[in-house]
């Protein structure tokens, strides 16, 4: 593009591909920027490079955003301070932080910068971890080993990219979101967050036992508890505050897991029953039932419909 096109047709693709917002660049004859968009699973990723800038998201954006996704921010490159809900913090190379586009936040791009930007479901993050409020602009840095691996495992995002099946790809994302989750419990460590930070891990070590041995047919709650030591009433009680309990949580998880071989072209030649007992399911009438009310159709009716595609 020409030199004095380059900031507003770039502006213009960063607010529809990021995030509406207004910006001012330190130069716009000198400006350069590049953008690349995907996906994996449930995760929209947007990673970009821009000269040094300035942005901000206001109450006028607020009020024309979605609030059905949360932003993890992850600086490649460079330097970036973010500002948001009375937090300022700076992020440099392999530093995270959390945004959420339903707030107003501003930042600014150093010389250099490169940025990958998740875009989480909200509700799969809350209900990981209760509500995210307190949770936005804390630094999340590469000290410890939990830390580390999230910032590696979203670096490593951008490659898988349209490379992964849909099954695979909610895995991975479903495996990135409890990475993200573990990240910011930490964080927040100190504070008081709606859920506290070991309730929040207690609840990821209770999914976590729930998916080790979900196609067990014989999994019931009491094994979960004792897995992470605790009660079972203890452990429905902080389920409860993500409106779940272990027995639903069991459910809800070979049902999707059931679904996800439904839709996976290379488990279609695999029986309903087969599906189902593989997932710990011991009662095909009861499956049928719990499938129905949960997708809206029968398991039969909801594998054909795929195998048609």
């Amino acid at each position: 593009m020409h030199p004095r096109d380059r900031f507003d047709y770039w502006h213009s693709i960063a607010c529809k591909e990021i995030i509406e917002h207004d910006s001012v660049p330190v130069s716009r004859v000198h400006f350069e920027a590049e953008i690349e968009v995907g996906s994996v699973g449930t995760l929209d990723l947007v990673a970009f490079q821009n000269s040094p800038l300035r942005v901000e998201h206001g109450q006028v954006h607020t009020s024309r955003t979605s609030s059905e996704q949360l932003f993890l921010c992850r600086a490649t490159n460079g330097s970036m301070i973010v500002e948001q809900d009375g937090r300022q913090i700076t992020l440099h190379g392999g530093d995270m932080t959390l945004l959420d586009p339903a707030l107003p936040y501003s930042a600014n791009f150093s010389p250099g910068s490169k940025t990958l930007v998740l875009k989480l479901p909200r509700r799969e993050l809350q209900a990981r971890l209760g509500k995210t409020r307190g949770m936005v602009a804390r630094l999340i840095q590469s000290s410890s080993a939990e830390d580390s691996l999230t910032s590696s495992f979203n670096a490593a995002l951008p490659a898988l990219a349209g490379e992964m099946r849909p099954v695979c790809g909610r895995l991975v994302a479903n495996f990135m979101l409890d990475l993200i989750a573990l990240s910011l419990a930490k964080a927040i460590e100190g504070t008081t967050p709606r859920i506290s930070s070991s309730k929040a891990m207690a609840i990821l070590q209770i999914r976590a036992a729930v998916k080790a041995r979900l196609a067990d047919p014989g999994l019931d709650v009491q094994y979960i508890a004792d897995a992470v030591g605790l009660s079972v009433r203890y452990a429905n009680h902080i389920l409860a505050s993500q409106d779940t309990s272990i027995g639903r949580l069991i459910l809800t998880e070979r049902l999707e897991r059931c679904r996800q071989a439904f839709e996976d072209p290379v488990q279609s030649r695999r029986s309903v029953s087969e599906i189902a007992f593989g997932w710990g399911f011991s009662d095909l009438t009861h499956f049928g039932r719990c499938f129905k009310k949960a997708y809206g159709m029968a398991p039969r009716d909801y594998q054909l419909s795929y195998r048609k595609i």
